[in-house]
C-alpha cells in the first residue's frame, strides 16, 4: 500500500474519530443541560445553510456567505456562549428544511425563537410575513399595513433585510408593488430560486 493511500486512510480515520467525539460531547452536554444553543448545517441548493436552535425554537439561519465568526458572536452575546454543534438538537429543523428544499413541505411547523427581534414594529413585520402562504407574494406596503403602520413600507423592508430566520420566515415572499422581485439579504438569486421553488414566479 502506497504512502499516499495510507495518509488518506489515516486522515479519514481522524475525521471519523473527531466526528464521533463531537457527537459524544453533544450527548453529554445535552444530558447535563449545558447546551443553550445547538447548531447544525443543511446542505441545500442555496449553499450550506447553518441553523441555530434554542429550547424555544429556531433562532437564527445563516447563509454561507455570511461571516460565521460574527454570527457565532451574535448568538453568544444575544443568547448564550454555550453554543454547540448538536445533530439531535437541530434534527427537526434540518429535516423540515430538507423536505422544503425537496418540494415536499409547504408549511413549516417548527417553533421560532424571536430573541433577535424585540417586541415592536419589526417583530410585527416578521410575524405578518410568516403568515404569507406558500406560493403567494405580498408587497412591502401590505406587510407594513398588516404590521400596523401602513405608511412604513421602507421600514418594513429594513426589518425584512435584517430577518434572522430567512426561508422559515419567508421574507422572499415580499416584493415591490412596482414590479420585480426586489432585494434580498441573502442575495437576489436565492430569492428568485425560492420563489420558483414555490411556483410564485415562472421557471
Amino acid at each position: 500500500m502506497s504512502d499516499d493511500v495510507l495518509r488518506r486512510l489515516r486522515a479519514t480515520d481522524v475525521e471519523a474519530a473527531s466526528r464521533r467525539a463531537a457527537e459524544g460531547l453533544a450527548v453529554v452536554a445535552r444530558r447535563r443541560g449545558l447546551v443553550d444553543v445547538a447548531f447544525g448545517a443543511v446542505d441545500s441548493p442555496l449553499g450550506l445553510v447553518t441553523v441555530f436552535v434554542t429550547k424555544t425554537g429556531l433562532v437564527r439561519v445563516a447563509y454561507p456567505d455570511e461571516r460565521m465568526d460574527r454570527v457565532f458572536e451574535e448568538v453568544a452575546e444575544a443568547i448564550s456562549p454555550r453554543v454547540l454543534e448538536d445533530a439531535k438538537g437541530t434534527e427537526r429543523v434540518r429535516r423540515e428544511l430538507d423536505a422544503y428544499f425537496e418540494g415536499h413541505l409547504r408549511r413549516f411547523r417548527m417553533q421560532i425563537d424571536w430573541a433577535f427581534v424585540p417586541e415592536g414594529f419589526f417583530r410585527r413585520v416578521l410575524e405578518a410575513t410568516a403568515r404569507i402562504p406558500f406560493g403567494s407574494v405580498s408587497t412591502y406596503g401590505v406587510v407594513a399595513r398588516r404590521a400596523g403602520s401602513p405608511r412604513a413600507a421602507r421600514a418594513a423592508g429594513n426589518a425584512l433585510h435584517d430577518n434572522p430566520v430567512p426561508i422559515v420566515v419567508p421574507c422572499h415572499r415580499v416584493v415591490p408593488a412596482s414590479g420585480g422581485i426586489g432585494k434580498y439579504g441573502g442575495d437576489e438569486w436565492r430569492k428568485a430560486w425560492l420563489l420558483r421553488l414555490e411556483g410564485a414566479i415562472p421557471d
